[in-house]
């Protein structure tokens, strides 16, 4: 699937957020028990082309672009940081109507998750944890440069594009395809994009998942991690498997940081074992 047909199988929603009205862009197919599906910085939704749609004959698949991402709201003057997020993934879920989720993510999402899981026992049946960030595994330097009003005041969007597109080209672990690149590279085509490109990089903010203790998540969970990551090493993922109760490490190997984009067939038949464990 290209991004243009993902894009126009999305729909939309209206979720407050820090009393931000806030409008966000959702992937959502299929019945059955729901599975939300977060991305991370600096992806959207699109990220999980691969991966959830298969899902959508037995499992209800959302995906939603983070607010300052993708096809959401990207306008100045709203905090894009993990803690928002989650509070963005709230309002979602209460505005979906769903009791409870299996809830996968990645990156930034995979953080989101652990805060979710970690406030929201009862909501999050099962958890799925893939390179995400935790502890103080993050930011890291070219998100923190990002961040800087200086760095994007000297940026154009051509300057930014090309930056994103060395990142999502050289941080694979094989040469990526044609549609990832464009489809990642995508969101990111007007100032207003670069603009909420740095206000999402400077909202990475460490304290929003040291705050948290692992330990009190109780979700059932899965670390699917690409164990050639040089930004989310699987050394957390180790930590993260002896701080949850329940929880299973799965690495995979000749897969960096893009998991679900070096690995797709090797990562859906593993989350598909987990989801069908009851």
């Amino acid at each position: 699937m290209d991004y243009e047909t993902w894009a126009d199988d999305q729909e939309t929603a209206t979720v407050t957020v820090d009393e931000h009205d806030l409008e966000v862009a959702y992937y959502d197919d299929g019945d059955g028990e729901p599975v939300l599906f977060c991305h991370g910085i600096p992806t959207s939704s699109y990220l999980w082309r691969d991966v959830a749609p298969p899902l959508s004959d037995d499992y209800r698949v959302i995906a939603p672009d983070m607010v300052g991402y993708g096809n959401s709201a990207m306008h100045d003057g709203f905090d894009r940081s993990i803690r928002a997020q989650e509070a963005m993934i709230d309002g979602l879920v209460d505005e979906l109507g769903l009791e409870s989720i299996t809830f996968v993510g990645h990156d930034l999402g995979g953080g989101v998750g652990l805060r979710y899981a970690a406030h929201n026992p009862d909501a999050v049946e099962r958890l799925a944890l893939s390179n995400a960030v935790c502890y103080d595994s993050w930011p890291i330097e070219a998100i923190i440069d990002l961040g800087l009003p200086s760095t994007i005041a000297e940026m154009s969007v051509d300057d930014a594009r090309e930056l994103l597109e060395d990142i999502f080209r050289d941080t694979r672990y094989d040469e990526p395809e044609e549609a990832f690149v464009d489809g990642m590279l995508a969101p990111w085509d007007s100032e207003e994009a670069v603009i909420s490109l740095s206000r999402n990089a400077i909202g990475t903010n460490t304290s929003h998942t040291t705050e948290i203790d692992p330990s009190e998540i109780t979700a059932r969970t899965l670390l699917l991690w690409g164990a050639e990551d040089e930004f989310q090493p699987v050394e957390y993922a180790e930590r993260l498997e002896d701080d949850i109760a329940d929880a299973e490490l799965v690495g995979l190997d000749e897969a960096s940081h893009w998991v679900m984009a070096d690995r797709p067939d090797a990562y859906a038949e593993r989350l598909r074992e987990f989801l069908d464990v009851d």
